[in-house]
């Protein structure tokens, strides 16, 4: 038996557009999916026990998917279920609810977990295409960006440029705190690419005018990171959410949701990951400021995870 992980992530910007080659930044949160892949003596196929803590709901709307997804990494992995029955088991720290990576981190556990038990000896960028791969059947064109981050860690700079992927690590002066809320609606990420294209179909240059916004945001956010201008990094947020919610990208309650974490004293609050359900992201630099907004959000019934990212 073998155990494998994966991290994660909260997008700070650039969620739902890195296929339209706008840049992201991205950063793995350091709670983790854990899978563990256990030989089976008799039987063909694989078995599946999912006992991750999740959103009410989530496990069982995203299943086909997950199945599918199981399927895909076996395949490209060139893995024979039938000749090697397994067991596979997924566990671990991670809530898992939309927006916040749950199905790269799944993906990414799986590729390490079976690289283990059957000593393949696969490198790092192995696993990572691998649950690359296995993000298809949860988003349609999968960007890369979630299994990159549940795979390497830290805080990242993604982007594609003529099909190809490429990160690079983004150092800031020290750690700093996020709170993660979720809304509790989950979405429907594989019709997300397809909302875009409705988007840009009926007004392409708005659409490439916003996709310019954004991008432009993204640098400013890059250079406010390194710099350590979190409340400059704040401001970005707070303006790229209102932006996300003029297109249709957020939902009534993550709007009022990041209202409220304003409110509190967030730095900054938007919609983090594919967006129309799943989490949101506060900016809460300081012990007391995290746990004071994880708390208020806790006390209304949202699910909350506190992390520390950068530095």
């Amino acid at each position: 038996m073998a155990k494998g992980t994966g991290f994660g992530k909260s997008i700070l910007i650039g969620d739902q557009f890195v296929l339209e080659e706008v840049p992201a930044i991205v950063s793995a949160i350091s709670y983790e999916t854990e899978t563990t892949v256990e030989r089976l003596a008799s039987g063909e196929g694989w078995t599946l026990e999912d006992n991750r803590i999740e959103v009410p709901g989530y496990k069982e709307k995203k299943f086909d998917q997950q199945v599918g997804s199981i399927n895909r990494i076996l395949e490209v992995m060139n893995f024979d279920a039938k000749k090697n029955p397994i067991k596979i088991t997924v566990g671990g720290n991670l809530l898992a609810g939309s927006g916040v990576g749950a199905s790269a981190a799944s993906c990414v556990s799986l590729a390490r977990a079976i690289n283990e038990e059957f000593k393949l000896g696969l490198p790092i960028e192995e696993i990572n295409r691998i649950a690359w791969q296995g993000e298809f059947p949860y988003h349609g064109i999968a960007s890369g960006v979630d299994n990159t981050a549940s795979t390497y860690g830290g805080l990242l700079h993604f982007w594609l440029k003529d099909g190809k992927q490429n990160f690079a690590k983004i150092k800031t002066p020290k750690p700093f705190e996020i709170v993660l809320a979720n809304s509790g609606i989950t979405a429907n990420t594989a019709l997300l690419d397809e909302f875009s294209e409705r988007q840009k179909a009926e007004n392409p240059a708005l659409f490439a005018s916003r996709m310019k916004l954004i991008t432009e945001q993204g640098h400013e956010m890059k250079a406010a990171l390194e710099a350590g201008d979190l409340k400059k990094v704040g401001e970005v947020m707070v303006t790229n959410h209102n932006l996300l919610a003029e297109m249709e990208y957020s939902h009534e309650i993550l709007d009022a949701m990041c209202k409220k974490a304003l409110a509190w004293g967030a730095w900054g609050a938007k919609v983090t990951g594919g967006g129309r359900g799943g989490y949101m992201i506060s900016l809460t630099p300081d012990k007391d400021l995290q746990n004071k907004i994880a708390s208020a959000f806790d006390a209304e019934g949202y699910k909350v995870i506190k992390a520390t990212i950068g530095g």
